[in-house]
C-alpha cells in the first residue's frame, strides 16, 4: 500500500487540497494570468494519481484514465459558463449539477471499482480538488471561507456547537439503540491521531462540500435558514447507506440533527475551518467512546 508511486501520488492529490487551503488568495490572483482554454484544460493533470497508483498495482484502465482527466475539465468548462451567465451571483444550474454529480459519485463510490483495494480515498480527494479548482478558481464563488488557517474564533464556534449538538445526539442516539458506548479504553495513539485523520480527510471535505458550497449557494436562492435546514437534510440523506446495507434512517436522522450545528457553525463567519472542528469534535467523540 505504501509504495513509492503511492506516496507521490498522495503528495500529488494533496498538493491542491492544501496549496488552495492555506494560499488560496495567492493562487486566486496569479489565476487570470493564463488563457481561457489552458485555464480549463489545467485540471486534467488530476489524472495523473491515476495512473502512478494503477500502473504500480497493474489494474490500469484506458476508460478510468479518460474519466479522471475528462471530468475535472467537464466541471471547470461547466463552473466557467456559470459565472458567465450568472450575472446576479445567486447560483444556476450548473453549480447544482456539479455538486450533484460530485455528491453522489462519493456517496454512491461511483468510480471506487477504479482503485485498487484500499486507496479509494484517492478518488474523493481528486474529485475534491477538481470542485476547489472549479469553485473557487473558475467560478470564483465568495463567501467559501475555505481558509485553514485556524483562529480563536474558529475554535470558539465550532466547540460551541459541538457543546450543544453533542448531549442532545448522545442523548438520542442511546435511546434509539444506535449509539453505544465502548467498552474498553481506547488506545492513546487514537486521541493523536484521530482528530487529525478526521478533520483532513473526513470534516474539511464534507464541510467544503456542504456548507462551502452547497448551503453558500442555497441560501442566494432560498435564504439563510431555510438553506440551513436544506442543506442538513442533504448532509443527513448522505449517511443514508452507511453503517447498514439498508436506508439507516438512524443515522440519518443524527447527521441531519449535526448538519444543523455544523451549518450554525460556518455561517457565523462563514469559515469552513469552524464547521469542520465542530465536526472533528463530534466524529472523534464518537469514533473514540461511542460506535
Amino acid at each position: 500500500m505504501f509504495t513509492p508511486a503511492n506516496i507521490v501520488a498522495a503528495i500529488f492529490t494533496l498538493i491542491p487540497f492544501l496549496s488552495a487551503a492555506f494560499f488560496a488568495d495567492r493562487l486566486a490572483s496569479l489565476a487570470p494570468i493564463s488563457s481561457t482554454p489552458i485555464r480549463l484544460l489545467r485540471p486534467a493533470v488530476l489524472c495523473i494519481p491515476y495512473i502512478l497508483v494503477t500502473t504500480s498495482a497493474g489494474t490500469f484502465s484506458w476508460r478510468w484514465l479518460a474519466l479522471y482527466a475528462l471530468l475535472p475539465v467537464a466541471i471547470a468548462t461547466l463552473l466557467h459558463q456559470a459565472r458567465q451567465a450568472d450575472t446576479h451571483n445567486r447560483g444556476n444550474w450548473r453549480d447544482y449539477l456539479i455538486l450533484a454529480t460530485l455528491g453522489l459519485a462519493v456517496d454512491l463510490r461511483w468510480f471506487e471499482p477504479a482503485w485498487p483495494p484500499h486507496l479509494a480515498i484517492f478518488n474523493k480527494i481528486i474529485l475534491l480538488d477538481a470542485g476547489i479548482y472549479g469553485f473557487l478558481f473558475i467560478r470564483q464563488l465568495d463567501s467559501v471561507g475555505f481558509d485553514l488557517r485556524l483562529r480563536a474564533r474558529d475554535f470558539a464556534t465550532g466547540l460551541r456547537e459541538f457543546a450543544i449538538y453533542a448531549p442532545i445526539a448522545i442523548a438520542l442516539g442511546l435511546a434509539l439503540g444506535f449509539l453505544h458506548f465502548h467498552a474498553a479504553w481506547p488506545p492513546l495513539i487514537q486521541f493523536a491521531i484521530a482528530p487529525i485523520f478526521t478533520f483532513f480527510f473526513i470534516a474539511i471535505p464534507e464541510e467544503l462540500f456542504f456548507r462551502g458550497w452547497t448551503q453558500n449557494l442555497l441560501e442566494r436562492r432560498i435564504g439563510r435558514t431555510p438553506a440551513l435546514i436544506l442543506t442538513a437534510i442533504l448532509f443527513g440523506l448522505s449517511h443514508f447507506n452507511k453503517r447498514a446495507a439498508h436506508f439507516n434512517w438512524r443515522y440519518v436522522l443524527l447527521a441531519a440533527i449535526a448538519g444543523i450545528f455544523y451549518g450554525r457553525a460556518w455561517r457565523q463567519q462563514r469559515r469552513v475551518g469552524a464547521s469542520a472542528i465542530t465536526h472533528t469534535a463530534v466524529d472523534s467523540l464518537w469514533s473514540l467512546w461511542l460506535r
